[in-house]
């Protein structure tokens, strides 16, 4: 993979002439995009390809950067320096000491600059943390941040649903606009210097959710990951949302979409099913979404900590004097600490734990004047009534429970209500006997992970702790909600519902008082965990699965659909295009053998139907083809051949395969054959049982009984639960069916078992292998379908010619019904352009029998060629064979 920047930034701001040596030729703020910049030779490619870095482009709503004000104006009023506890900074930290990948950030800074400084203080980013700044007007920021992310999105991701104006800001278009226009901004951004062709780009939370439809757009083939960092709710949620389905949308313009928790993946797929009609697969431990033919992968993995920078941190001397203080103040005076470190906002519980605290005085007596409870509250990343509401609560609280249980040398709660140094909290974490996490929901939370790094402690720590030396046993105690993104990965925690109050204050007795040995084993448990999953892993993995996802896109021919946020890239193989009419009506006109099979269900007749019987004029167009005495027509479906026959009973000379091809009849007045031998059906008093049973218990579920199979549909049914149970009685079939000759096979919305052997691939096979046993050799095919039953037919056709059931020179076109993956070589995009191409081909045969042609029409105009090859001939004439110009019938 290589990263030739076409638009390099970072060259430019150099102030030099750009350098091409070594760098295959780089051209700055010059997009290569088809058809206006000429691809450069091929040797300076490939030395770019020996000497170029792999690079990433990091997008997030704030840059890993602080700024300071200083005297004066342009960029020399600001000092700049790398913000240590970034998480997006952390992660470059722990890939570059191993990697040779280039790393661009694309963001806003915390600080406002002013407009007159902003291209002098973009240079210096770019030319010295290679960061692309995006600068958004004060107004709009504070709609975008503070209304649509911080007062509706972020509250519904965390299941508040604004039912008031009190209770999380209700939806505003206003806002959703701003959201919309600067994720557009950070799009223009990105533009300034991203090379579509290799670079990476990396999309962090919930902010920008939109941007990859942006980026989509400009770059089909653009190898992009999203992130999303906080929870994402279950779809009873998230479908309140007004404007739902654009984020699905948008996120799905992702090759990689990663989640912490499998819960939170679960909840997007089920809204993806539930609202947009996807359902996905896990291949080889891969999930994927199929999305017009694009796999969008779902990683699961929660993200850590930066193990390098807490140990740098645990061996400060700064670090080792506070734990020394702390030491004093709470050991040495027979405390023990509990400690809980969290923001002033109100999904953090803090006051829950405040309350567990107090019920754990009022309970155990014997803890009085022992236990302390030390809250670290950072300020809240939002603003609004209901911070200061959390706030005055929890000040409250702490009174009281001070003036209840407090002594002249003991206070029970201390509340340290300011931001404190790195240093400071890692300092708590060593000295802390269990640490307290009781948020109500938090997409992760590394709190926990911090804490038991800290806890394993060094040399210098241990001797300031009074533990004989490094190699005694360390321990750590973790009291976890579980509605925690953390809390399913750290397995030795107690784990708590944060509402029951009375179940936290017993958990942390339990932490307290548990024998030393087993709190040695849960750290060493912990330990291990967190120290090999850190922030390194998270990023290495993510990246690695990203390069994984892409490596198809070369190979694909890509197109956009759709306007708007509900644009999307459609994705197909190279040889896998849309069925031209002009094509097919050529090759249908200079063959005289031809063999046309057409599913009915989805393909003449749409799936949403309710009325399934066929329209007079779908009649009028079977008859027209079976009229033609070229064609041998045949109707394959997996309906029963009673209701085939009473429907399509005014079709005489039309060939019907009922029951996926189990049945079989030539023509209306031609006896019923059997494709395989006959089959014992006595299976069916042990299958039919156990369909009842989950017709009974899934609503909107029903069983459908065939001359030769069962049919449990459930496509009235919850599209999750009837999944669900699909999956569930499928297995269950399965087994008690093992012995049976027999098959179970899940279909689109369905569960069928029907006798072995019988596919509408041998329908096909058998068709043509008695047309060749009369002598007749087919030079056209014509296969049309819809769903997975159809593909044995594709793969039959598609196979017959090397095996000389056809033509050497035959017409073979196998068409599905929409743009999906397939076997077939064609698609259409509906039934109604079905319908309009077999209406195409009946016109044909209609005129071609009217003038007495077999070998089609001529031209009479300059060309003197078949009419399909003539200049003046148009879609109508092909259609309806109508006189265009000088062309007419000869």
């Amino acid at each position: 993979m290589v990263s030739k920047s076409y638009s390099n930034l970072l060259d430019l701001v150099s102030g030099e002439p750009p350098s091409f040596a070594g760098l295959g030729r780089r051209i700055p703020r010059v997009m290569t995009v088809s058809g206006i910049v000429p691809d450069l030779d091929d040797s300076d490619s490939d030395s770019s390809s020996s000497t170029a870095r792999e690079r990433t482009i990091i997008v997030a709503n704030q840059l890993p950067i602080r700024a300071h004000r200083l005297a004066g104006t342009g960029a020399a009023a600001w000092s700049f320096s790398w913000d240590e506890n970034s998480l997006l900074l952390q992660l470059k930290d722990a890939i570059a000491p191993h990697s040779d990948m280039e790393f661009i950030y694309v963001g806003c800074l915390r600080d406002e600059i002013p407009l007159s400084d902003q291209d002098e203080v973009a240079q210096t980013l770019l030319e010295t943390f290679k960061c692309v700044p995006a600068f958004i007007p004060s107004d709009l920021r504070t709609r975008f941040y503070h209304g649509f992310c911080k007062q509706y999105l972020w509250p519904l991701f965390h299941y508040m649903l604004p039912l008031s104006p009190d209770l999380g800001g209700r939806f505003d278009r206003f806002l959703w606009q701003a959201y919309v226009s600067v994720n557009k901004l950070f799009a223009d951004k990105l533009l300034e210097v991203i090379n579509p062709d290799d670079d990476f780009v990396w999309v962090h939370d919930y902010h920008l959710m939109v941007l990859p439809t942006f980026l989509r757009k400009r770059f089909n083939r653009i190898k992009l990951g999203f992130f999303l960092h906080s929870p994402f709710p279950s779809s009873e949620i998230y479908r309140t949302l007004p404007v739902r389905e654009e984020l699905l949308r948008a996120l799905l313009n992702s090759d990689l979409i990663g989640f912490h928790t499998f819960d939170y993946a679960r909840h997007f797929l089920s809204c993806c099913s539930r609202m947009l009609g996807l359902s996905y697969e896990s291949k080889r431990g891969y999930i994927g979404l199929e999305y017009y033919g694009r796999t969008v992968s779902i990683k699961i993995l929660p993200v850590g900590i930066h193990m390098g920078q807490l140990k740098s941190v645990l061996s400060l001397p700064e670090t080792e004097a506070k734990v020394k203080e702390l030491v004093e103040q709470y050991c040495d005076r027979g405390r023990v600490m509990l400690l809980g470190v969290d923001d002033m906002d109100i999904f953090k519980g803090i006051s829950l734990k405040l309350l567990a605290m107090e019920q754990l005085l009022v309970q155990h007596p014997k803890w009085r004047g022992k236990v302390v409870l030390v809250q670290i509250a950072n300020p809240a990343r939002g603003k609004g009534k209901d911070v200061e509401e959390v706030q005055a609560e929890s000040f409250a609280m702490v009174e009281r429970i001070n003036e209840a249980f407090g002594q002249e040398d003991y206070t029970p709660v201390v509340l340290i209500n300011k931001p404190l140094q790195f240093y400071e909290r890692v300092a708590h974490y060593v000295v802390a006997e269990c640490c307290l996490v009781t948020a109500v929901r938090d997409g992760m939370n590394l709190i926990p992970y911090e804490y038991v790094i800290s806890r394993q402690g060094n040399e210098n720590l241990d001797l300031v702790l009074g533990l004989r030396s490094n190699s005694a046993p360390k321990k750590s105690m973790l009291v976890l909600s579980e509605f925690i993104g953390c809390s399913p990965s750290l397995s030795g925690a107690i784990r708590v519902n944060p509402w029951n109050v009375d179940a936290v204050a017993d958990a942390m007795v339990s932490a307290l008082e548990l024998a030393e040995a087993e709190k040695q084993l849960r750290h060493e448990k912990h330990y291990r965990y967190v120290s090999t999953h850190d922030v390194g892993y998270w990023a290495n993995s993510f990246l690695q699965d990203l390069e994984r996802t892409c490596r198809d896109h070369i190979r694909r021919r890509c197109w956009g659909i759709g306007f708007g946020l509900r644009f999307r890239v459609v994705a197909l193989d190279p040889n896998f295009r849309k069925l031209s009419m002009e094509h097919i009506v050529s090759a249908y006109r200079r063959t005289t053998t031809r063999a046309i099979l057409l599913d009915y269900d989805g393909t003449l007749m749409p799936q949403a139907s309710i009325d399934k019987s066929p329209s007079a004029k779908s009649i009028e167009i079977l008859n027209s083809l079976c009229y033609d005495k070229n064609n041998m027509v045949f109707l394959v479906s997996a309906r029963s051949r009673k209701t085939l026959g009473e429907w399509f009973s005014p079709c005489e000379n039309l060939g019907i395969a009922a029951e996926h091809g189990y049945f079989l009849r030539l023509k209306r007045d031609a006896e019923w054959e059997t494709c395989v031998p006959g089959t014992d059906s006595s299976w069916k008093q042990i299958a039919e049982p156990v369909m009842k049973l989950y017709t009974e218990t899934t609503d909107g579920s029903t069983i459908e009984e065939k001359e030769t199979s069962l049919v449990w549909c459930y496509e009235d049914a919850d599209p999750d639960f009837g999944s669900c149970q699909a999956k569930e009685l499928l297995n269950h079939l399965d087994s008690v069916l093992a012995n049976e000759p027999v098959s179970v096979k899940s279909g689109h919305n369905n569960v069928e078992v029907k006798p072995q052997g019988v596919s509408k691939g041998l329908v096909a096979q058998r068709l043509l292998s008695n047309m060749r046993q009369k002598g007749l050799l087919v030079d056209f095919v014509l296969c049309i379908g819809d769903d997975r039953s159809d593909e044995d037919m594709f793969e039959v056709i598609s196979t017959a010619m090397a095996c000389s059931s056809l033509s050497s020179e035959a017409e073979v076109f196998a068409c599905t019904v929409g743009k999906k993956p397939s076997k077939a070589k064609y698609y259409l995009d509906d039934t109604a352009q079905i319908v309009r191409l077999l209406q195409g081909l009946a016109s044909v045969s209609e005129q071609m029998r009217e003038s007495g042609t077999i070998h089609g029409l001529f031209c009479q105009c300059d060309k003197q060629d078949v009419i399909v090859n003539c200049s003046n001939f148009g879609k109508e004439c092909l259609i309806g064979w109508q006189m265009v110009g000088s062309c007419t019938s000869y």
